[in-house]
């Protein structure tokens, strides 16, 4: 695990605008210092998404930049790219499953590309599905699962290789009160691993802890009260969100 650099996420003056002229995020700054979880929330089209998509590199920005661990996105291809990708693990709101390999197939693929050990990936595939009550589907194809069983597994994918940033696009969201409490002990463990997250969700249950550094999207933008999801740009207080600045 890289602990070496304060901050894992620096995000200045962001945006992101589609064809013809969709504005999906507005002049977003935001700093993740190494080790901390944060999560986005928002309504639906607020921008947590793209968010994401850009910190990962799968989308580049309109306006402003990216870095990652001291490494501007804009600055970096090839080789280079994808072993900073390598670093991070990505929870998609799609899943983006192989849906003909197993369980465990599934799995493996973070790891396989980092060159892990065939015993370090057999223990860590078994030990995830234990920890998120799918030992029974090790050996079962994707698409013979429920989607929220599919989702448990591109979790357990994404967290996996012990990445230095995860980012989780909606983690919860096929999934009951139990079920979502195994997911958010597996992040919370990650996190004490060291690991830096950030987990865009609608689910308040998730968040709404007395502890927890929640950073609100609205059009685009980053909002200042927790419940006001209107389009209009607000500061936020540093203080309150323990280290995220906008």
């Amino acid at each position: 695990m890289t602990t070496d650099s304060k901050v894992m996420v620096d995000i200045t003056r962001l945006s992101k605008t589609y064809h013809p002229n969709i504005e999906a995020l507005v002049d977003v700054s935001l700093l993740v210092n190494t080790g901390e979880m944060i999560f986005l929330t928002g309504r639906s089209g607020a921008g947590k998404t793209t968010l994401l998509r850009l910190i990962c590199g799968i989308e580049h920005p309109t306006k402003g930049y990216v870095e990652v661990d001291g490494n501007d996105l804009s600055k970096i291809s090839g080789s280079r790219l994808q072993a900073l990708r390598r670093r991070i693990g990505v929870a998609y709101q799609n899943f983006k499953l192989l849906p003909e390999r197993t369980v465990a197939q599934n799995i493996a693929i973070s790891m396989e590309v980092a060159y892990r050990s065939k015993l370090f990936i057999r223990k860590q595939t078994k030990d995830l599905l234990a920890q998120l009550n799918l030992e029974d589907k090790y050996a079962i194809r994707t698409s013979k699962l429920s989607r929220g069983e599919q989702q448990r597994v591109a979790i357990a994918r994404a967290v996996a290789n012990k990445p230095d940033l995860i980012l989780a696009d909606e983690p919860t969201g096929n999934l009951d009160a139990e079920t979502t409490r195994l997911v958010m002990d597996l992040f919370h463990r990650c996190n004490l691993d060291g690991t830096t997250l950030l987990i865009a969700t609608h689910d308040k249950s998730v968040y709404e802890q007395p502890d927890s550094k929640v950073v609100r999207l609205g059009g685009g933008r980053i909002l200042e009260h927790g419940d006001d999801f209107s389009d209009a740009p607000a500061s936020m207080d540093h203080e309150a969100i323990g280290g995220v600045e906008a």
